[in-house]
């Protein structure tokens, strides 16, 4: 007993011993952890900076180890290797326009009866005009009329008091389709008078059998008939003889007049003296393009505020979904998203972009990112003085006839809305020589913007230039018929089959990367091609109301001037 007290009694001495070096280091240990407290950020800063740290991965701004961005999502300067050159379309060469007559066709003494006059009046902006031009040409032809230089619009939207001889070359234009149609510049006179010419319209799309059973009978008994609204009133398929002579005047007798072209050549020309390439955007992020498509983009509650303004003066458009529509390949991309597009593609950071763009939403604060991209970024308004664009600058036809100069001498045209200018353009170069244009495939691009903070840059552009196959303005890329003919004028280009025969027959060289399953003609059914819109063909649609000032840095959007229908509408926005 006595031992064990001892044994108690020896344990208790160490204990005490032990006890006030434990309450020592757990005090220092707590004065320790304190310490760390102090100097360590709340949780709320950690969730800024990881806030702040993710913005800054998907800026466009280039960093002093010449990328963009943060490691994860890094923009190289330079444009990422190719196994194709990005400036030409691969086997263009084997391939040019033909719009020669066959000899089934009817000369024209034969073709025109007497006491038969055709006047259109077009409607909308100058691309959306020269599409009226184009048809009204085949709807005489197709009616054995003699067409009347048709008169421009001059009332709505764009308020251009430009006449037909103003845009274009009037003499060139009668001489070079003498063998066609006879076109006079003005109806002649019964007496003293003129030809009385009652007006009226055809549906959109209307057919050679459509005009026989509509226009038709009033010719005979009136002689003369004006069709208003002339855009998109002829079908879509024609026969051969006559899409070959929608061709003919599209590409060679709409001429534009000599100091329009002068100007459109000296600003290409100043384009080539600052690089041998150069990429033309048409941007068209306009605030009226945007708040037409009924698209979001971030701008919180002053951007619902300003762009559900102006959709609101179109009275009966139907209620948007913004997500649907960004999902759907409905909405223009942000410049900085093209930028982005455009670099995946392999276009490096010194490439020459040439802007074609009104008003851009966001102004500066919205360019930013993409002159961040493509540093050499210019318009008409950079490399020509405002003495210079005097003559043309208070015509909204003029100045657009300049972009589409400049856009149609780039070596790559990327086009941002399906619009008339795209698709004119897009079927001009695929006339002459299948320069390579650009379509954004919106619908699968999206994706990749929606989640591109989550990955590599490298994997961001390998997936670009999958979704892009089939947008890039190759041969065959949309199967002949499709879309409008205007953009796919397949009737009217011929391959040289033999040649290219020749080259597949020949040896290859198969580079890195090649894929012995890939075939180089990426033939695809554009999903929206031959859709009308579902709201076409509606009442009319107010469009003069004009927008309070104050809006956009103090422009007026005024709306003059209303339209039949919805299709109209769409098409007069998208020139």
């Amino acid at each position: 007993m006595a031992q064990f007290q001892r044994r108690r009694h020896h344990y208790y001495n160490r204990l005490r011993l032990v006890i006030p070096l434990i309450s020592a280091v757990s005090g220092v240990l707590l004065i320790l952890f304190a310490f760390l407290s102090f100097l360590a950020p709340s949780p709320l800063d950690s969730d800024q900076l990881r806030h702040r740290h993710l913005q800054h991965s998907t800026t466009s701004k280039v960093d002093e180890n010449d990328a963009v961005g943060v490691p994860k999502f890094r923009v190289p300067k330079r444009g990422m290797k190719s196994d194709r050159d990005i400036w030409t379309s691969r086997n263009s060469k084997f391939y040019h326009g033909c719009s020669n007559a066959s000899n089934k066709f009817p000369k024209v003494e034969a073709a025109t009866h007497p006491n038969r006059y055709l006047a259109i009046a077009t409607s909308g902006g100058l691309n959306q005009q020269r599409t009226g031009i184009t048809d009204a040409v085949v709807a005489a032809r197709i009616l054995n009329a003699t067409l009347v230089i048709p008169k421009l619009d001059q009332k709505s939207f764009w308020k251009d008091s430009s006449n037909f001889s103003e845009i274009f070359d009037v003499d060139q234009f009668i001489s070079y389709l003498s063998k066609d149609v006879k076109i006079i510049k003005e109806l002649p006179r019964k007496g003293k008078k003129k030809i009385s010419m009652p007006t009226m319209r055809v549906p959109r799309k209307c057919s050679e059998r459509c005009y026989h059973n509509r226009v038709l009978p009033v010719l005979l008994k009136r002689h003369a008939v004006q069709l208003t609204k002339f855009d998109y009133r002829l079908a879509n398929k024609l026969d051969t003889d006559l899409q070959k002579l929608r061709c003919r005047v599209n590409y060679h007798a709409l001429k534009f007049t000599d100091p329009i072209l002068e100007m459109g050549e000296k600003l290409v020309h100043r384009m080539r003296l600052k690089s041998k390439h150069y990429i033309a955007l048409h941007l068209r992020f306009e605030p009226d393009m945007l708040a037409f498509s009924g698209c979001y983009y971030g701008g919180g509650e002053k951007e619902k505020k300003v762009l559900g303004a102006i959709r609101r003066r179109w009275k009966t458009l139907h209620i948007s979904n913004p997500d649907k529509e960004r999902r759907h390949g409905k909405c223009p991309l942000t410049p900085e998203e093209v930028g982005l597009m455009l670099r995946a593609l392999g276009y490096g950071s010194d490439v020459h972009i040439y802007v074609a763009s009104g008003e851009v939403y966001g102004g500066e604060e919205t360019l930013a990112p993409l002159k961040a991209l493509f540093p050499n970024f210019y318009s008409k308004e950079t490399i020509a003085t405002k003495e210079e664009l005097e003559p043309f600058s208070s015509f909204s036809s003029r100045m657009a006839a300049l972009d589409f100069i400049v856009c149609d001498g780039s070596d790559v045209f990327v086009t941002n809305n399906n619009g008339n200018m795209a698709k004119i353009l897009a079927g001009r170069r695929r006339y002459f020589g299948h320069k390579p244009t650009i379509r954004p495939n919106a619908k699968k691009l999206y994706r990749l913007f929606l989640s591109k903070s989550n990955m590599t840059w490298e994997a961001f552009a390998s997936g670009v230039r999958t979704n892009q196959r089939g947008f890039m303005g190759e041969p065959n890329e949309v199967r002949p018929g499709r879309g409008e003919f205007h953009e796919n004028p397949s009737t009217c280009i011929c391959e040289d089959s033999q040649a290219k025969a020749k080259k597949d027959s020949g040896p290859r060289k198969y580079g890195k990367g090649y894929d012995a399953t890939r075939k180089d003609d990426v033939i695809i059914d554009d999903q929206n091609a031959d859709d009308e819109p579902e709201w076409a063909d509606t009442d009319d649609y107010d469009l003069n109301v004009p927008l309070e000032k104050g809006l956009f840095n103090g422009t007026v959007l005024d709306y003059d001037g209303a339209t039949s229908d919805y299709g109209e509408l769409e098409e007069m926005l998208s020139d």
